[in-house]
């Protein structure tokens, strides 16, 4: 029997520092039971700078720390699953610069894909930059996972990454979208080679429970409103935060995630408690003791086109979700209290504190939604293409 292509997937998150919650990390720790799977962490979009980038230093460093640590195999129990940080140089402002860093970064990366074992890979790109390196190796299939509109990201060259994106969009074998509507935004460009994945859930780590109290212990009064993830002030309306805590006193705001700006601006209010970052395995606890969980999203290019894990992961630990509106969340509004504005958000968290819940039947919902199951769709999907009479075994 022919043995099925391994992957390497270049990563839109760091291993080392981002939080585990992530689709590659969910779908290549996963992928690795059964095939070889090389995870590049994230070349990024940018240098971060003085003035341009939030904490510039802070990210600078831990980066660094992340190239010392090169090739390791983080899992015990995944002997398959190897995590590399290629040694990279990110100034993406000049041509010449960039050629020799793709051509740096993917000799590093075949350098090891070989001592792996790995013969003609599936290659599964997120962030864009690493079109450049990728488009050059051989391999089984090259697709794109379209998890975000990085052109939309405003730190980065967004022309730069724009036709890098459209170069993935048009010359890949196929594009894998977690927002049906930023597929269909998309089909003029993508046609028949663009599929929809949807985000799991990992609904043993997420199992619902009882609240735990390990916010209360923590100070935290009742009720609690709650949000874990990334606070980047890209994506997340600090305003709507901000009158949580200044207009409803009585409610603790609980904020739980790394932040790449300052939290000053919330947390000198008696009333919020920013626990910063907290290790994967912790979150289904913290989550648990939320009286309401929150998605107060921005309305901008970014969030029209996501599809946020964290839905998921609320509705699986039993919350009741208030959110702010984006496009996808058109498939779950029996499951979601949906806000316009500002003042609907309050609304709806008052609704829930007094009592309110959504109505769709979750465990239909999350019967086939594991993270397992995505797995498989996303190996049956890129065997396939790899099947078709069209692809390629290697490009150049």
């Amino acid at each position: 029997m022919t043995r099925q292509p391994d992957l390497i997937c270049f990563c839109g998150q760091d291993w080392w520092y981002h939080n585990r919650a992530h689709s590659d990390f969910q779908l290549m720790t996963r992928a690795a039971r059964s095939r070889k799977v090389l995870l590049i962490n994230s070349i990024g979009m940018r240098m971060p700078m003085p003035g341009r980038s939030p904490l510039p230093f802070r990210r600078i460093w831990r980066k660094l720390k992340s190239m010392l640590r090169h090739t390791r195999r983080p899992l015990p129990d995944a002997p398959g699953f190897t995590v590399m940080t290629p040694i990279l140089f990110p100034f993406y402002g000049s041509e010449k610069a960039r050629a020799f860093n793709a051509r740096s970064i993917r000799r590093q990366v075949e350098r090891v894909a070989r001592k792996l074992g790995m013969v003609d890979p599936h290659i599964v790109v997120t962030v864009p930059t690493a079109w450049d390196v990728a488009k050059d190796m051989a391999r089984s299939t090259l697709v794109y996972n379209r998890s975000d509109k990085h052109s939309a990201f405003g730190e980065a060259d967004q022309g730069l990454i724009r036709s890098l994106e459209h170069e993935l969009l048009t010359k890949s074998d196929g594009v894998l979208y977690s927002s049906r509507a930023f597929r269909d935004s998309e089909r003029d460009l993508t046609g028949d080679r663009a599929f929809f994945l949807d985000h799991g859930v990992d609904t043993k780590h997420f199992a619902a429970r009882p609240r735990t109290e390990t916010l209360t212990r923590l100070g935290c009064k009742r009720p609690i409103i709650g949000f874990f993830g990334g606070l980047d002030d890209y994506v997340i309306d600090f305003d709507i935060l901000e009158r949580i805590a200044v207009e409803r006193p009585d409610y603790t705001l609980v904020l739980i995630g790394d932040a790449t700006l300052s939290m000053e601006r919330l947390t000198r209010h008696p009333n919020v408690k920013h626990l910063g970052f907290r290790p994967y395995a912790e979150i289904p606890d913290l989550g648990a003791d939320f009286d309401v969980s929150i998605m107060p999203w921005l309305d901008n290019d970014w969030i029209r086109s996501c599809n946020p894990i964290k839905l998921k992961e609320y509705l699986s630990l039993g919350q009741e979700v208030v959110t702010t509106y984006f496009p996808e969340v058109e498939h779950y509004r029996d499951f979601v209290h949906l806000a316009k504005n500002g003042d609907e958000f309050l609304q709806r968290i008052d609704d829930v504190v007094k009592g309110a819940r959504a109505k769709g039947d979750r465990r239909a919902l999350l019967g086939k939604a594991t993270w397992d199951d995505r797995t498989r769709e996303l190996l049956g999907i890129l065997d396939g293409l790899a099947a078709r009479p069209t692809a390629p075994t290697a490009r150049s």
